[in-house]
């Protein structure tokens, strides 16, 4: 119906969740925000050292992590990037998003199974947006905790957030491309930036990872 998608847009750009979430981050615990990395995009990530590390399966967020927004398909790019995830790490990727997937937006599935079948990675359904909620629906899809598992996602106090609150070891990407993306999305995304480097600057540390302690050798500089 028009009205679902009428409201599935206006909720992508006001995450009523997040906003609540994000102020009790602020107040009460920054070190939430604080990726465990940083990369440009997923090109620097070293998927086979990741793997060796003990990680079992990867995560990703979809809008201005593995596509433009709205977008279907990979951004062109990164494909031999997601090409080498999947050699690593098999059947055990998938995404997991604030727009397809999400009950509230996405009720009878038709965007999960479009992106589905566009990316060839399984898009788990859930009911609650990040950051809020547990990682229970991913842990019953990958049969593992959340400690053992990438979250990759390019908003801090969405995708990094949600997975510090649950155990994940969190990779930051830079947006893919700011073209589509609404006036109040660019507005929250640089107020999420300067906290983040606020924070850095000021010497505070992400949150521990027990597979990661040292997550440097997993950064590469990607092939010309």
């Amino acid at each position: 119906m028009w009205w679902v998608d009428v409201k599935a847009a206006l909720g992508q750009r006001i995450n009523l969740e997040g906003i609540l979430c994000s102020t009790m981050v602020i107040l009460k615990d920054p070190k939430l925000a604080l990726p465990h990395i940083s990369v440009p995009d997923i090109r620097y990530i070293d998927w086979a050292e990741l793997r060796r590390k003990g990680f079992k399966g990867v995560v990703f967020d979809k809008d201005n992590t593995i596509t433009a927004p709205y977008s279907l398909k990979p951004w062109p790019p990164l494909e031999s990037s997601l090409q080498c995830c999947k050699s690593e790490f098999g059947h055990d990727i998938a995404v997991f998003s604030n727009s397809a997937g999400l009950h509230e937006y996405d009720h009878d599935g038709s965007k999960a199974r479009m992106l589905e079948s566009a990316i060839g990675i399984k898009v788990i359904r859930h009911r609650v947006k990040k950051p809020a909620g547990t990682a229970e629906e991913i842990e019953k899809h990958f049969g593992c905790k959340a400690s053992q598992l990438i979250m990759v996602g390019d908003r801090p106090f969405t995708d990094v957030v949600y997975g510090n609150r649950n155990g994940f070891l969190t990779i930051l990407t830079e947006p893919l491309s700011l073209a589509e993306e609404p006036f109040i999305v660019k507005q929250v995304r640089k107020l999420e930036t300067s906290f983040v480097t606020y924070w850095s600057r000021r010497g505070l540390k992400p949150l521990g990872q027990k597979l990661l302690p040292d997550p440097k050798p997993c950064v590469k500089e990607p092939y010309p």
